[in-house]
């Protein structure tokens, strides 16, 4: 026991010099160029998406993604540093594969809107991971009020998730079958 209490204690001292922190930092500032960019991405989904109840979740999340802005933001002053984006190349592909599905599937029909919301699925996934992983991260170092706002964040994600497998099996994916 004497081990592990020497082991946490070590770990919420990191320092914003510390390998550790960086790592947190440079996560956080993937997370909050993906947000940034998902955005826009989301009301390109919500114009494509046939489905009133799909362009509804679409919409809804794209307000609360620009709320997840905010919060990253939030987090960065709370740790002292101005908010900076990093490039994060696995949502710019996810949202590059959205758009191809778009351009690949016909207008107005459910097989368009069942691969938006794999595609969403997907970003949400990705975002759940992230958020998750930040939180832990922020526990572990002892920014408890950090992880306190990432939390919350992630629960809005696992909620978005939800309701797109939901839409999807409500009627979604079997009109696309049966189109």
């Amino acid at each position: 026991m004497a081990t592990t209490t020497k082991k946490k204690a070590a770990s919420k001292s990191a320092m914003p010099e510390s390998k550790f922190h960086k790592l947190f930092m440079d996560e956080l500032k993937d997370i909050y160029w993906a947000e940034k960019n998902l955005v826009k991405a989301l009301g390109k989904m919500a114009k494509a998406a046939t489905s009133q109840e799909l362009i509804n979740a679409i919409t809804d999340h794209q307000e609360q993604t620009k709320g997840h802005v905010e919060r990253l933001e939030q987090v960065f002053e709370m740790l002292g540093q101005a908010p900076r984006a990093k490039k994060c190349e696995a949502m710019e592909g996810l949202i590059s594969e959205g758009q191809e599905v778009v351009d690949d599937t016909e207008e107005d029909t459910a097989v368009r809107d069942a691969g938006i919301i794999i595609c969403s699925q997907k970003i949400e996934h990705y975002e759940i991971s992230a958020y998750g992983s930040l939180r832990t991260l922020a526990h572990i170092m002892g920014h408890d009020d950090v992880a306190s706002v990432l939390e919350q964040t992630l629960g809005e994600e696992k909620e978005a998730d939800s309701l797109l497998t939901q839409i999807a099996e409500s009627s979604i994916n079997e009109e696309a079958a049966a189109e």
